[in-house]
Formats: C-alpha cells, sequence, structure tokens
C-alpha cells in the first residue's frame, strides 16, 4: 500500500477485501489515513469490509442484504456514510446500537500462570490466566501475543481446544456435513428410512453418478485457460443415479435434503446428534447455507465458522480463539460472543487474541502486550478489566478502547 502512495498515476481504482483484517485499531487508523491519501491523488478506493470505524470512515456506502445466502443479494442501503446507521439492513442496526463499556464482569480466583517465558521477543513474561472466565489477550501486531498464548501456554495445557486462522481445506466433495463428520450419520438414517444400504448415499461410492463420479459438474482442461465447468447431462447436477434419488427418508431425497438450508433441518432427523450438530452451525450463523453447500464456494468468513462450529461441538474446559471475528459481520459477532459467554457460563476458561474492540469490550479481564511490536514489544503492558485499560497511558488498546467509549457515551447522549 504504501508503495502506490509514491505512484504518479491517477484515476485508478483500488479495490481493498477486508483490510483491516489482523490490523489492532491504531493500524486501522493508518490505514484509513492511508487511503484517503491515495483517494486525495485522484482515485477511487473501493472497499469490502466489516469493520465499523473503516464504515464510518467511508463517504459513501453500499449495504448489501437483508440476510445472508439464498436471502440476501439485495441492495439495503445506498447513500452518504453518515445516513447508513439509520437504515434498516443489519449494518444500521448494529452500527446504531454500538455500545460502551459496560462493567458487567466475571469474577475469578483461580488461575493458570505463565513464567519466566522468553520465546521469540517475549521479554521474561509472567502472567496469571484466570480460569473460568473470557480473557482476552490484545495488542498491536507483533507485540508478542501469539507466541505467549499459541505457543507458550498451549504447551503447557492438556487437551485444549484450539480455534485458529488455518484453512479447512475447501475439497470440491466437502460440504458442512461431511466436515462436522454427520454425513455418515444421515446415510445411515436414509438406509434405515429406505431399507437399502448405507453407501448408495455417499457421493464417493456406489450410488454416485457414473458420468461425473458424484461430483456434479464435469471439467473440460482448457490448457492455457483455467478449466470449464459444465453441468453433468446425466444427473443434472444432483450427483447421485436415478435409483438412489428415487430412495426416500420422511419424503424427502438425499437431494433434497443436501439443498436444504441447515436452519430448516430442525427436528428432521432422529439421531439427537445429527440436531446437536446443526443447531451448532445456526447458532454460529451458518443456518441459511444449504447442507451440501460445497466448501469451496464458501467466503473466508463462513469457512471460519464452520470450523468454529466443528471446534465447539468437542468437549474441553480450556477454549483459546485467535482472532474468531475475521471475516465477521457485526451480527455474527454478537452471536459469537454468546456462544463464548454460554462457554464461560459453563465453566470453561476462554482465552481469545483479538484486535476487534467489540470483543475486548466484553472480556472479564485483559492481558495487554506491547508497547510496539517486534524487538519493542514483548512486554506485560496491563492486566485487569476494560474499564481499568483505558487508563493505562502506555497501551494503545487501551487508547482506542476509551475513544471508543466516549463515542457510545455522546451518542447516547445525542439521542
Amino acid at each position: 500500500m504504501d508503495r502506490q502512495l509514491d505512484c504518479d498515476l491517477i484515476d485508478l481504482m483500488y479495490i481493498l477485501d477486508e483490510p483491516s483484517i489482523g490490523l489492532h485499531p491504531r493500524d486501522t487508523d493508518r490505514l484509513v489515513g492511508i487511503l484517503r491519501k491515495l483517494r486525495d491523488k485522484g482515485n477511487s478506493v473501493l472497499i469490502v469490509e466489516h469493520d465499523p470505524d473503516i464504515i464510518k470512515a467511508a463517504e459513501y456506502a453500499i449495504d448489501i442484504g437483508p440476510e445472508a445466502g439464498s436471502r440476501g443479494g439485495e441492495i439495503v442501503y445506498a447513500g452518504p456514510a453518515e445516513g447508513l446507521p439509520a437504515s434498516d439492513g443489519l449494518t444500521g442496526k448494529h452500527l446504531r446500537q454500538r455500545s460502551g463499556l459496560s462493567g458487567d464482569r466475571k469474577p475469578w480466583t483461580d488461575f493458570l500462570e505463565i513464567q519466566g517465558a522468553t520465546l521469540h521477543n517475549l521479554k521474561n513474561v509472567s502472567v496469571k490466566i484466570p480460569k473460568g472466565v473470557l480473557t482476552c489477550v490484545t495488542g498491536v501486531a507483533g507485540s508478542g501475543k501469539s507466541s505467549l498464548i499459541l505457543e507458550v501456554f498451549m504447551n503447557q495445557q492438556e487437551g485444549p481446544i484450539i480455534i485458529d486462522q488455518s484453512p479447512i481445506g475447501k475439497n470440491i466433495r466437502s460440504n458442512p456435513a461431511t466436515y462436522l463428520g454427520i454425513f455418515d450419520l444421515i446415510r445411515k438414517e436414509f438406509a434405515k428410512g429406505a431399507h437399502s444400504d448405507p453407501s448408495l448415499f455417499s457421493f464417493n461410492a456406489k450410488g454416485a453418478c457414473p458420468k461425473c463420479k458424484g461430483i456434479g459438474s464435469i471439467s473440460y482442461e482448457m490448457h492455457f485457460m483455467d478449466d470449464v465447468k459444465v453441468l453433468c447431462e446425466d444427473c443434472q447436477g444432483k450427483r447421485f443415479t436415478e435409483e438412489v434419488l428415487a430412495l426416500t427418508y420422511k419424503g424427502k431425497s438425499i437431494h433434497d435434503v443436501l439443498t436444504t438450508l441447515i436452519q430448516d433441518l430442525g427436528g428432521f432427523f432422529e439421531d439427537p446428534a445429527i440436531a446437536r450438530k446443526l443447531g451448532v452451525l445456526c447458532d454460529v450463523g451458518l443456518g441459511y447455507l444449504e447442507l451440501g453447500q460445497p466448501l469451496s464456494t464458501l467466503s473466508g468468513g463462513e469457512a471460519q465458522r464452520v470450523k468454529l462450529a466443528s471446534e465447539l461441538q468437542k468437549k474441553g474446559n480450556i477454549y483459546i480463539m485467535d482472532e474468531p471475528t475475521t471475516g465477521l459481520h457485526m451480527a455474527d459477532i454478537e452471536r459469537l460472543l454468546a456462544i463464548v459467554r454460554r462457554l464461560v457460563d459453563g465453566g470453561n476458561t476462554v482465552v481469545i487474541i483479538e484486535h476487534n474492540l467489540d470483543i475486548i469490550k466484553h472480556a472479564d479481564w485483559i492481558i495487554d502486550l506491547g508497547p510496539e511490536g517486534g524487538s519493542q514489544g514483548g512486554e506485560i503492558l496491563f492486566e485487569g478489566t476494560p474499564e481499568e485499560l483505558i487508563h493505562c497511558q502506555r497501551s494503545y488498546t487501551g487508547r482506542y478502547l476509551g475513544l471508543l467509549d466516549d463515542s457510545c457515551k455522546e451518542e447516547e447522549q445525542s439521542d
């Protein structure tokens, strides 16, 4: 981005897809400054973004919805950015209802301890991780957050549940049902209802369309160009043979079930394990997906939530999440917070590495590292509640958390 500022070309269009991912609010501020300089040179800047501070810095906003998936795809609002909070869409609602610090913190007495950590840029760090509460580990990029939690702390614990940024592996045959491990259970229910072999209902086995081998489309190699995919003429994209599609369970074929929205399948299956896992997908805001939607078609944020749903169904008492808000809309962050609070209320310890102020402000405890990144980081700047953090003068996180709190209070008074 800095290189573009040295460019003398004008009348260019810059398109950025969620450039705030992984950025601390301090760095988001710097990003906004760079984007404005690009604009001032006579260029157009188009940003796909969820971050409320970047949205507010825009001059024109286009909001798409009203929901996601098949229930989206419409223009909810298009106009000056300052008018977006008053619009009827989810983005407007959450911008309008954004709150400051609540002061509602869960107390703790017991803790896990890290002593004398010196990995990478950590400078002999000793810190307490409270048990049974939500702890946010904050700080600018490169301050030592991941080293402290994902390498030092994680390796000291037995069986923690890790939800990180590693990709989920978007195989063309993979879908939410296969990723969560419930497709085998669904095939067994179909086999029982249709009095047939479970393997018939797999698009990897004998029930698959022989022409497209259960993919639903056929790829033609174009050598120097991308492969061209066309709908399979034999199965019309349904992936199974006609004999298999004729077998039904509660009036639905396997294709019907795989093309049904997840949120519409509640109570359809008899196996409680299927219902529980489908419920978790709805909890993370993915009820609008089709059960058999290929993972290769999901956005980055959707893929992360599928992974989140997969990990949340596991049982453990320590959950470590590495920037779980990546790619999430404010409405989805609200759902994530509800899930995290449910885990904490169940007696679990939840540790989140995060830059997002809308998560940080809800933490019971905060550990802030810094003051900068790299060799100038690796120190514990603060341990305590969000209300206390805003008074830590060395902390960039505290400074921006205080600005958010002040801004929300001013908006409440003006209303």
